[in-house]
């Protein structure tokens, strides 16, 4: 499909006025792009919106803020365009400067798959896209996946080390897991294919949700799966033996406050998402809510943590059956 991309540049202080302009004329979605955001951003050392700051940010000296929107190439969206070119120079010759193009969707919706190939995550798991071929070795796990909307191919680092923990701590054959933020699924898949009974994963994010069925049903392991929207644990009374959480700092940090109560049998909590150098500020969290950490594994400028809650729970049968209850 095509459709016309509208960039408009402008001075910081009339990203207002311009999208009061452009909400009058119907434009509900437009992407505003304000150099005071930027620089707001660089003075602050930390925040909970902005765990990680990408590079190309820190070194944009030349942004000038803009706004953009797309219209449908059609007849309605250049007529929407001529309007919106008038009602700019009316209202100042020197204040704003539209530039458009026509683009195609092609271009860029399925652009990112060329660069999306099966990798190696752990020693013994693939994580294999839908539309790539991939020859398993004996004795490998693949997980084939199609991310769609959903965050998460699996080849980040937050993942690799959550994969890695799970292969360390889930006992197959016995155990449960929440996965909480499960993104497009793979945690909750490589729960399964690790041996895990039953796995409840949980996102607020409804096409996570829906990516997450869909990538299931993909790895043939739905009957194991149970998949529903949420905000982190809220509403949710299921315990498993193992919550797994590839979210972000301070979302680990406000989930260990009430993880402990879904959690039983071995009450391993592992989590991910984490920059390195918050890793003591975690970690103290994670202590604080009465969790003994197991270890930490970091790669790059990332690291996960895996805790144990003291064993509080019956031993032998008796655990068994209350684990399995839990996810009934």
């Amino acid at each position: 499909m095509r459709y016309i991309e509208v960039k408009i540049y402008t001075a910081p202080e009339e990203i207002d006025p311009l999208t009061c302009i452009l909400t009058e004329k119907g434009i509900a979605g437009f992407a505003v792009e304000d150099i005071r955001d930027i620089q707001e951003l660089m003075d602050r050392k930390r925040s909970y919106d902005w765990d990680y700051i990408d590079e190309s940010l820190i070194n944009a000296n030349d942004i000038r803020t803009n706004v953009t929107f797309y219209l449908d190439d059609t007849e309605e969206g250049r007529n929407t365009l001529k309007q919106i070119r008038e009602e700019l120079a009316n209202a100042g010759a020197g204040e704003y400067e539209l530039v458009s193009k026509t683009v195609d969707d092609s271009e860029w919706k399925d652009k990112w798959k060329e660069y999306f190939k099966p990798a190696r995550i752990t020693e013994g798991i693939v994580i294999k896209p839908t539309w790539e071929e991939y020859s398993p070795e004996p004795g490998e796990l693949v997980i084939e996946i199609d991310p769609g909307m959903a965050f998460g191919t699996g080849t980040h680092p937050t993942t690799k080390l959550c994969v890695k923990l799970l292969e360390k701590y889930l006992e197959p054959g016995s155990d449960t897991v929440l996965d909480v933020g499960c993104g497009s699924g793979i945690l909750s898949v490589a729960s399964v294919l690790l041996g895990a009974q039953k796995v409840l994963a949980v996102d607020i994010d409804p096409v996570a949700v829906e990516v997450t069925k869909e990538n299931a049903e993909r790895n043939r392991v739905s009957d194991k799966i149970t998949v529903m929207e949420g905000d982190l644990t809220k509403g949710l009374s299921v315990k498993a033996d193992i919550v797994a959480a590839n979210l972000m700092a301070d979302l680990v940090i406000l989930l260990s406050k009430d993880v402990s109560k879904h959690l039983s049998g071995k009450g391993v909590y592992i989590s991910s998402g984490i920059l390195t150098e918050r890793k003591e500020e975690v970690a103290a969290a994670i202590k604080s809510c009465g969790f003994c950490i197991l270890e930490v594994l970091e790669e790059g400028e990332w690291c996960a943590i895996a805790a144990e809650l003291p064993q509080t729970m019956p031993s032998g049968k008796t655990a068994a059956l209350e684990r399995t209850a839990a996810f009934d």
